[in-house]
């Protein structure tokens, strides 16, 4: 499952880190995470940079062992804290762009692609695809098709497909066998442009998905049916394109304001249950969380979805 336990060990301060942005709770949380976009960096509770790659991404996360895993547009690298490539996949020559990556609890690293010919893989860590099969995106704009694409417990895998208004489940060889429909009329139609982006399975069945254009968070239920939403009139106008995010094991969600180039707003921001926004991260000038990692809040190791 889509869990992750990191202890402080794997978390070092740098000796010469530097400050960026703020981060604002009433209740007084701190988080430490990764975030990739326009920056790729792993950022302190304190807001110290402890860790940075100067290229833009996509997706990402820390593995257990303190190593980072990376997608950028055309290759996955994985990287040593001393920022040593361990792993790397380049992008195949048939598409155009890499949209996800995710370290699976087999040690596989799945993988999707972009263009002609979109899909999803399991990379070994010998390079070998062990799981290849096409996505169904219904769209030929390679940077509409697909993105946070993940792995279920069940061996299937959650792919949200902008464009098509759907999020399907796909088995191994590439049978859909479940569609949750972006575009329901409750949502607002077509209209409102609900392009799923990220998606993940909950606890209890549900599935948490952002959804850029139409600036929201809704979790479905088993059948599809919305059952939970959050829109701007709920947190105050801070949804700006909505890409990645997680869910805490508190069942609060964090979510990346992509589109977001009001410096007032934050790029990152957290919501609990009730809707209450709980806390805040603000960069000046940052302009593009793509993903998150969440990694500790005040001191402990986070449990999280993502």
């Amino acid at each position: 499952m889509n869990i992750t336990f990191l202890a402080a060990v794997f978390l070092p301060s740098a000796l010469f880190a530097s400050p960026w942005g703020e981060q604002i709770s009433e209740g007084g949380i701190k988080h430490s995470f990764l975030v990739t976009g326009h920056r790729t960096v792993i950022v302190g509770e304190d807001c110290e940079v402890s860790w940075e790659v100067k290229e833009g991404s996509r997706d990402g996360e820390v593995l257990a062992n303190g190593n980072v895993l990376i997608a950028f547009s055309k290759e996955v690298k994985e990287f040593t804290r001393e920022k040593e490539v361990v792993f790397r996949y380049p992008l195949s020559a048939a598409n155009k762009e890499i949209g996800t990556v995710h370290r699976l609890e087999n040690g596989n690293t799945l993988i999707t692609e972009l263009g002609d010919k979109p899909r999803l893989m399991e990379v070994a860590a010998d390079g070998k695809v062990v799981v290849d099969f096409p996505l169904q995106p219904e769209t030929g704009n390679a940077h509409m098709q697909t993105r946070m694409a993940r792995k279920l417990p069940n061996g299937n895998y959650l792919a949200p497909h902008l464009l098509a208004f759907a999020v399907k489940e796909y088995t191994p060889t590439g049978e859909v066998v479940r569609t949750i429909k972006t575009d329901l009329p409750e949502l607002g139609g077509r209209a409102a442009e609900n392009w799923p982006f990220t998606a993940i399975l909950l606890e209890d069945g549900k599935v948490m998905v952002n959804l850029t254009h139409g600036n929201k968070t809704v979790f479905f239920d088993k059948e599809g049916k919305a059952v939970w939403t959050v829109t701007n009139e709920d947190v105050g106008g801070r949804f700006a394109d909505p890409c990645g995010g997680s869910v805490l094991a508190n069942g609060n969600v964090v979510i990346c304001s992509y589109g977001q180039r009001e410096d007032a707003k934050p790029d990152v921001f957290e919501i609990s249950a009730e809707k209450k926004v709980v806390w805040e991260f603000k960069a000046p000038g940052f302009q593009g969380a793509h993903e998150i990692h969440v990694l500790t809040t005040n001191g402990e190791a986070v449990k999280s979805r993502r």
